[in-house]
């Protein structure tokens, strides 16, 4: 993976491609991305590039006595160009000799204790097909099910006695570590071999969460904040990667807030047609009374969970634009026209301080939705709140 073929983050690559060319390369990096912003790939990518790089030329003794190297010293190459050197397609492959990786793993037999070397045919085949996938993704397409990801203390000791070893043709060994989150006190095996590795031996750590890191390990790291996608970005690489059409492109970057990997999930059902779906939600909650509303509550439920947060997600992304609209002008809302039409009757029929109320009512109903709650009860009772803060009624629904 080269560095083109990430998504945006062009101020994060050019930082990392000084860091080399200026020999001011960290033992220790700290890649914090949010999910979907491309933390793993854009670590690949270095990866891939640090250990592609050709080795300083050995020194031999010459005729008169001083040494002399075999060969002019490389001079600096950029990450896009590093595709010509020998290294890279096996380091494009995951099978070069000095790049390892460590990722949460699971138990699959009684008693076994598994280190992400049993793994690596999985990891080697997900990050070539979903390398914007997250933990959840990982651990299932390995048959997690409902058991818990984690980095074992035998998958630190193997850590530390394979970079104890010599580097086999690179200048660098490299070792990527996915999910340090996953970490728990074992982790703290690995602080001095963070803190003083073996000569040229570069540690890349990609995590989402910097809370749940050992705040040990994370004080011997070089922070490298990678920040959201820019929606710019994400509608390119939908429309020229995911083949999607720029109408739908649209419509998904402006909903999925920066996560492409949120953003291939709502391609996956954008044929749904949440605008009228919404609309009958709304006609039945303040016209058409119970019957209408008994109706579209069947018809919501159908749909299963995930598409349940994804139309909350799509109303949501609709009041939002509503506020944007009120409080900067029309030219602000960069949407269809009949999405601005909707905004626009929805700023008619609800102030500012009800759009934000329905906005914290339907964060809970996704919140609710993601655990199992029972779908009729919920868009019921979510259909009676919204309907009381649209008629500004005192009734107000607490916790």
């Amino acid at each position: 993976m080269l560095f083109k073929d990430v998504i945006g983050q062009s101020a994060t690559k050019q930082h990392l491609a000084e860091m080399v060319a200026q020999n001011r390369l960290s033992h220790a990096l700290l890649f914090l991305a949010k999910e979907g912003a491309g933390g793993l790939p854009l670590a690949l990518a270095f990866a891939q590039y640090i250990v592609s790089l050709p080795p300083d030329a050995p020194l031999v003794a010459d005729l008169f006595g001083g040494m002399t190297a075999l060969a002019p010293t490389p001079s600096y190459i950029h990450p896009d160009d590093i595709a010509v050197q020998p290294a890279f397609q096996r380091a494009a492959q995951l099978i070069h000799p000095d790049l390892h990786f460590t990722y949460p793993v699971i138990t699959t037999k009684a008693g076994e204790k598994p280190k992400s070397i049993d793994f690596i045919e999985e990891w080697r085949d997900f990050v070539q097909s979903y390398p914007y996938g997250n933990a959840y993704d990982w651990l299932q397409s390995i048959g997690a099910e409902n058991k818990q990801g984690n980095i074992t203390a035998e998958e630190c000791n193997y850590l530390m006695k394979a970079l104890s070893l010599k580097s086999f043709e690179s200048k660098y060994k490299v070792h990527l570590l996915w999910m340090p989150e996953y970490l728990g006190k074992e982790g703290n095996k690995l602080l001095k071999l963070i803190e003083e590795p073996p000569p040229n031996t570069v540690f890349i750590l990609v995590a989402e969460s910097e809370e749940q890191i050992l705040p040990t390990i994370l004080s011997r790291c070089q922070l490298v904040r990678i920040p959201a996608l820019d929606d710019a970005d994400i509608e390119e690489a939908l429309i020229t990667r995911a083949k999607a059409e720029p109408a739908t492109a649209q419509q998904i970057t402006a909903i999925c807030e920066g996560n492409y990997r949120e953003a291939l999930h709502l391609l996956q059902h954008a044929d749904e047609d949440w605008h009228q779906l919404l609309k009958e939600w709304l006609n039945a909650m303040l016209k058409t009374g119970p019957a209408a509303q008994l109706k579209f509550i069947e018809e919501i439920t159908k749909l299963g969970r995930e598409k349940q947060k994804q139309f909350l997600r799509y109303f949501n992304h609709l009041l939002e634009q509503s506020i944007r609209m009120r409080v900067l002008g029309e030219d602000a809302v960069k949407q269809g026209e009949a999405e601005k039409e909707f905004a626009r009757k929805l700023n008619k029929i609800s102030a500012v301080s009800q759009q934000q109320a329905i906005i914290e009512e339907l964060d809970k109903a996704a919140y609710y939705i993601e655990r199992n709650a029972h779908a009729k009860m919920l868009f019921q009772a979510l259909t009676i709140k919204l309907y009381h803060i649209i008629q500004n009624k005192t009734l107000i629904l607490s916790e």
